[in-house]
């Protein structure tokens, strides 16, 4: 059974200015359990920001209490705060002169001496820290040389190297490509995946987050809903979190789109597998019907077919849905002559 982490009661966060206060999120009950990696989602300027520096500490709540480890944080001290909880904020990081192996180093400063030297077990962790992230093979290059995924993976390093329970991670990927992207959420997974820590990163990668999260904090209408991804998809949650005037979730694909009207022929399309599900994805995307009475054209996908696994019609046979497209908006245009 899950351990549990922290947990808010009835939480509010906000900004407090002169005598008034904005409250962004508010009656917030949420957990957070060793062996769950959990993604925070939500609109920009909903408050995920907001909501991540008041559960670290760096932000009192407006009211409410957030409790790390059965104990209540405003008691926790600074120091005893650092071996428990550390964070990785979405701000590129400074090079100076740091190399690799001293920046991960720097997470071992809630328990080195006040002269900061490194014991054996020091360098142990920051050997582990290293080699569970792959970061070791440039461990004694500088900051400013990695590119921005190596950079995220030493800031995760150094998080390891902490040994805290809980990591959070602010936008860990807001930099980064869609292979790097993938290459965090997959490194994230694998270090909740013994249930030693739990693991809370706030994100805008719907589909990633989709794919990888263990439970999701959903933010909407200022407050936040929490669950399995599946349930807050199933239960249209996800959905009215980030509808917008023209945009939808797919469903079946499991994505935002933006709806638009479909004026194209009515095609009637037959088939399945992974070749029937992108032939739909590109006749949609090319403004097509997809119908199942009173078509215009009919479409056949044979999944193990090689050389012309398309047929148009019952008698043209087609090699590619680059080819196919092309021929459905010839016949489109002889019909329409």
């Amino acid at each position: 059974m899950s351990k549990g982490i922290l947990h808010t009661e009835s939480l509010s966060v906000g900004y407090t200015a002169k005598s008034s206060q904005k409250t962004v999120l508010s009656g917030l009950n949420l957990d957070l359990k060793k062996g769950e990696l959990t993604c925070l989602l939500g609109p920009n300027g909903s408050g995920k920001s907001t909501l991540i520096r008041s559960i670290a500490g760096i932000q009192k709540p407006l009211s409410g209490q957030v409790d790390l480890l059965g104990k209540q944080l405003s008691e926790v001290s600074p120091k005893a705060l650092a071996k428990q909880l550390s964070l990785v904020l979405t701000d590129r990081t400074a090079p100076g002169n740091l190399t690799v192996y001293g920046l991960v180093s720097l997470g071992r400063f809630p328990y080195t001496s006040w002269m900061g030297s490194l014991s054996a077990q020091d360098k142990s962790i920051v050997q582990w820290a290293l080699e569970s992230t792959g970061t070791l093979q440039f461990a004694d290059r500088h900051i400013g040389e990695l590119s921005d995924g190596e950079r995220q993976k030493v800031m995760i390093a150094r998080a390891l190297a902490q040994e805290t329970d809980l990591i959070i991670l602010d936008e860990p990927t807001a930099h980064l490509d869609s292979p790097n992207r993938i290459e965090i959420f997959h490194l994230l997974r694998e270090l909740v995946a013994n249930g030693q820590r739990a693991i809370l990163i706030s994100t805008h990668d719907i589909e990633t987050a989709l794919a990888n999260a263990d439970k999701l904090w959903l933010v909407s209408d200022q407050t936040i809903h929490q669950g399995a991804p599946e349930d807050l998809v199933l239960n249209g949650e996800l959905e009215k979190a980030f509808s917008k005037e023209g945009l939808s979730f797919n469903y079946s694909l499991g994505r935002f789109e933006k709806e638009k009207a479909r004026e194209g022929a009515k095609i009637l399309l037959q088939g399945d597998g992974q070749r029937f599900h992108w032939t739909k994805s590109a006749l949609l995307r090319a403004g097509f019907q997809l119908v199942t009475t009173n078509e215009d054209f009919s479409v056949a996908v044979e999944e193990t077919a090689t050389k012309t696994p398309w047929l148009v019609q019952g008698e043209f046979q087609i090699s590619s849905i680059e080819h196919l497209l092309i021929k459905l908006n010839q016949l489109n245009e002889d019909e329409m002559e």
